[in-house]
């Protein structure tokens, strides 16, 4: 499991776009670090590919990674701290074993707010946020 996504993230820091996608299931999710960011997978391949075809997509490396898997062995819940260009970030993963192979189902990607900081955090980010929150409403 760490071997795979050590890879996925080796994937991106390459540019391998090709090698990075074919490790997410068909109907995988990726959610990003913005409340706006929950991508299918061929919604964030269509985000990905001009990040990729520049030949610099993002940098993420494992710092530490917790795996735990379900009675059967064929799902498996990860959380990982990583050093990124964004700094100290969470990440967290479903996998699912798949034909004897493990696929990305979901990843979620969250930025750590340290929280000396976490009220600057909040008054930085509340305007903007308070348009998804209101756009969100609006829909219900």
């Amino acid at each position: 499991m760490s071997k795979l996504m050590d890879a996925w993230h080796a994937a991106a820091a390459k540019a391998d776009f090709e090698g990075y996608f074919k490790l997410m299931d068909t109907a995988s999710v990726f959610i990003g670090t913005d409340a706006t960011e929950r991508w299918t997978k061929p919604a964030f391949m269509a985000y990905a590919r001009p990040h990729f075809a520049k030949g610099k997509a993002w940098s993420f490396t494992a710092l530490e990674r917790n795996i735990i898997f379900s009675a059967d062995g064929k799902t498996a819940w990860l959380d990982e701290l990583l050093d990124t260009q964004m700094k100290l970030c969470r990440g967290a993963a479903v996998l699912e074993l798949q034909q004897g192979r493990w696929l990305i189902k979901q990843y979620v990607l969250s930025m750590c707010v340290p929280n000396e900081v976490s009220s600057e955090v909040i008054r930085l980010k509340s305007a903007l946020e308070n348009k998804v929150i209101d756009s969100i409403k609006e829909k219900e």
